[in-house]
Formats: C-alpha cells, sequence, structure tokens
C-alpha cells in the first residue's frame, strides 16, 4: 500500500513552515528528507505520524501503519535491553525479539540496564524497537544521532531488509546512509513565505 502526501501544509507553533508538498511512497520505497534546519522536517515528519494534524492537504496510507523515531530513544532505563524489547513486541502483538538484537549487536547488552548504556548504544537500542513493532512505514528523524560509522551501517542495513520485505521509509537526516534505492526530496522549494505586515500596521500596539 502506497503512502500518498497531497498538497500538504504544515505548521510549526500556529505558524505555516511548508505548504503544497506533494509525493508518493511505494512499498519498497525510502525518501530522504532535505533542507536546512528549522525548514519543517520535524514538523512534516511528527504530521504524517499522526502526532499533529495538518493545515491542509491529505495523507493517505499512514493510518495505523507508522513507526515513528525521533530524538528521543523511549526507552525505560531500569528495564534491560531485552526487557525494553519486549515491552515493545507486547505493545505492538509482535513475537521474538532476538532479530532486532542481532540486527543492532544488542545481543551482549541484552541484561544490561537500558539507563547504563552509551549514547550510541542506547540509540541503537531505540532503533531495535522499529524490528519489533511489525509496522510498514518508519518515519524517522535524524536517526543517526550519537551513532558511529559502523552503527550507521547497522543502521542502513537495518532500513534495506526493510524496504526488501516491501515496506517503506521516511528519513530526515544530513548524511549519506548509502541507500541508492532512496529517493531526495528537497523541501526549500515547499517552505512557506508570510505575508510581510502591510504599512498601515499601527506599531502603538506592540
Amino acid at each position: 500500500m502506497d503512502l500518498r502526501v497531497s498538497d500538504l501544509t504544515v505548521a510549526r507553533g500556529g505558524l505555516p513552515v511548508l505548504s503544497g508538498l506533494s509525493f508518493v511512497l511505494e512499498p519498497g520505497g525510502a525518501l530522504i528528507l532535505r533542507g536546512p534546519n528549522g525548514i519543517g522536517k520535524t514538523t512534516l515528519l511528527r504530521t504524517i505520524a499522526g502526532l499533529q494534524p495538518p493545515v491542509a492537504g491529505r495523507i493517505e496510507g499512514a493510518e495505523d501503519r507508522v513507526a515513528y523515531a525521533a530524538h528521543a530513544d523511549g526507552l525505560k532505563p531500569t528495564l534491560s535491553v531485552s526487557e525494553n524489547l519486549t515491552f515493545w513486541a507486547r505493545v505492538f502483538g509482535a513475537g521474538d525479539i532476538g532479530s532486532a538484537l542481532d540486527a543492532f549487536e544488542l545481543g551482549a547488552l541484552a541484561h544490561r540496564a537500558a539507563g547504563s548504556l552509551s549514547a550510541g548504544q542506547k540509540r541503537r537500542l531505540g532503533l531495535a524497537r522499529l524490528l519489533v513493532t511489525g509496522r510498514s512505514v518508519w518515519v524517522l528523524d535524524e536517526p543517526t544521532v550519537s551513532l558511529d560509522t559502523h552503527a550507521v551501517g547497522l543502521f542502513a542495513e537495518a532500513v534495506r531488509a526493510h524496504l526488501a520485505w516491501g515496506g517503506l521509509a521516511l528519513i530526515a537526516t544530513h548524511i549519506d546512509l548509502g541507500l541508492s534505492e532512496a529517493g531526495v526530496l528537497e523541501l526549500a522549494p515547499f517552505k512557506t513565505v508570510l505575508a510581510p505586515v502591510s504599512d498601515d500596521f499601527d506599531e502603538a500596539f506592540l
């Protein structure tokens, strides 16, 4: 099933930041969002993930299919690595966590409390949650933060495997993940230009 975004306008703090945005992402496809900081990448991803409503336009094919990963790792620090993954697997009705542990090389850390992990290890665990959700649409906001080069490679391989079975991925990132199958969407052309204040505005009210 496709993910379709049609003539979308999204807002941050009540002000539109991107408008007129349309794209189609087919099964097995990935799309990399590019643009300067502050342009609205996070706002767009949150809107597609259903965390905030769009100002205008349509999003089709995202309902109950999205796994969203943002800057917070979403971990319970007192639970072990395996307990964290088991918790999320149960939330989403998934089964075995072994493949998620293997994909991000977390097996040796399975019994460590999440709160005792390094920043990079926490990030790997946060991303491993994607593999136990069973969700086909991955919406990812700067997923490689805190990852070293090797871990970035593990993440890219996980994305490739996800796409290979027909999953979709929408990713905001500044780095090259080496995903030859991914398209690139530059957001600068969709930046909303706010109308200037009229000349007869009364500054006495400021």
